[in-house]
């Protein structure tokens, strides 16, 4: 059975909450603004979760030689299109055998496949102490099965971790008799450590309640309203609270709270292998983690620390201070695996004939991926060498579902995720980007 320890706050961080005042509200806006570099980050990996997922229903899932009809293949892969067309797209990976339809794999995804399955088990001690320590941050000391199985790819886990990884640490996790819950069995201290406080004792030490400031960058021609700069200046000097210490001491709707808030979300992205997560399921997390009404809002409030991208239909949350460009700073070895497919995914492309004018877009799209590992960058300066990718004019999306709309002050409920949207005439980022609104509360 788990032994579910109770989280103790630390004396010095209460003291510390509790010397700050009370500060008056003001609403002012914060406008989004398009970074096409972490775009490309995260339009690069279009379709890389139905390929893994079909991947593993062949290579994980169905017994030698792997063959598996095309409709025995599970219905939860998130095809964006009809199976056989996107299978069809990636002939170096799948081979289809006609009448009926078998899909199977091909010596090279087989190949990669072994690869990946000897860095899962070279990384499987840090995929442990990662899981371990989203448990630590939840104030139940469990997250849901079904959850953490959506974080799979997130946090590097294999895809069959309940029974490949859960069982190797009896020790650091148990499930809830019913199945439903993953549990914490023990709350290890020396892993209690955020990213941020890990940087600070990097850049000059740090103790509990010491004002630590989140590193901020923005897009080239971004510029903050004088007074949410000043607002935000103070902000960054309140003490920082620990994503793994209690907070339900601290007052709701105060700059203090906000702080922690967006210490766990910064948590939570620095323990994922691409430092990235779609917003939908980073709000599903954040709400099994009992963080304050309104958190998503955070998000949107503080475009230094997150940058949220539109591209493939969807809303991704990026931590900005983790990409050097559209380039991440520290590659988790999982990360090379998987820009390793996307190559397989693009030799497929280019073998399934494509026109000249989108091969030289797969090309580049390559070149990109192994500049990623230990190719040489390309110009820094240059902000026009990320093209759209083929087919954005399908995958993006409406406009009027892209930005991120503006909060009143009175607004407690934060039920719609994908909020209102408008445009700038003012053209201060990107010119002719569309810029979402975020009202944001600083003080008098």
């Amino acid at each position: 059975m788990a032994l579910l320890l109770p989280r103790r706050r630390g004396p010095a961080v209460a003291a510390a909450a509790l010397l700050v005042p009370a500060r008056g509200l003001l609403e002012a806006r914060v406008p989004w603004a398009r970074d096409r570099a972490l775009d490309h980050a995260v339009e690069r990996e279009r379709h890389l979760v139905p390929f893994l997922e079909t991947k593993d229903a062949l290579l994980v899932s169905a017994p030698a030689p792997h063959a598996v009809p095309l409709h025995s293949l599970p219905s939860s892969i998130p095809f964006p299109f009809r199976p056989l067309r996107f299978l069809r797209l990636y002939p170096s990976a799948f081979a289809l055998s006609p009448h009926p339809i078998v899909v199977s794999p091909t010596h090279r995804l087989e190949a990669l496949h072994a690869a990946e399955a000897q860095t899962v088990d070279a990384t499987r001690a840090d995929a442990a102490d990662r899981l371990l320590r989203l448990l630590m941050l939840a104030p139940s000391r469990a997250l849901p099965l079904r959850l953490v199985a959506r974080l799979r790819l997130d946090l590097g886990l294999p895809p069959d971790f309940p029974r490949s990884l859960l069982p190797h640490y009896p020790d650091y996790f148990a499930l809830s008799p019913d199945g439903t819950l993953l549990e914490l069995v023990c709350y290890r201290k020396d892993l209690a450590v955020s990213a941020m406080q890990a940087y600070a004792q990097r850049t000059g030490g740090y103790k509990v309640g010491d004002a630590v400031a989140f590193p901020l960058s923005f897009p080239r021609g971004f510029e903050l309203d004088k007074k949410v700069r000043k607002w935000l200046d103070e902000w960054q000097r309140l003490p920082y609270i620990s994503p793994y210490e209690d907070g339900s001491h601290l007052a709701p709707r105060s700059d203090i709270t906000e702080k922690r808030t967006v210490a766990v979300l910064h948590e939570v992205l620095s323990l994922t292998v691409g430092k990235k997560m779609e917003k939908e399921v980073l709000v599903k997390l954040g709400e099994a983690l009992k963080l304050p009404p309104g958190f998503r809002k955070v998000l949107a409030r503080h475009p230094g620390i997150f940058y949220l991208s539109h591209k493939l239909r969807t809303q991704t949350v990026v931590l900005r201070e983790s990409y050097r460009r559209h380039m991440l700073v520290d590659k988790h070895p999982m990360m090379g695996i998987r820009y390793q497919y996307l190559h397989l995914m693009h030799m497929g492309k280019e073998e399934a004939g494509k026109s000249k004018g989108k091969d030289r877009k797969v090309s580049r799209g390559e070149q990109m991926i192994g500049e990623e590992f230990g190719g040489e960058g390309e110009d820094d300066e240059n902000e026009e060498e990320y093209d759209d990718e083929e087919g954005e004019d399908e995958d993006e999306v409406d406009e009027e579902d892209m930005e991120a709309g503006i909060a009143s002050e009175d607004e407690e409920s934060d039920d719609e995720d994908t909020e209102k949207t408008g445009y700038s005439t003012e053209g201060e980022a990107v010119e002719r980007q569309p810029k979402t609104e975020q009202r944001i509360q600083i003080a008098n």
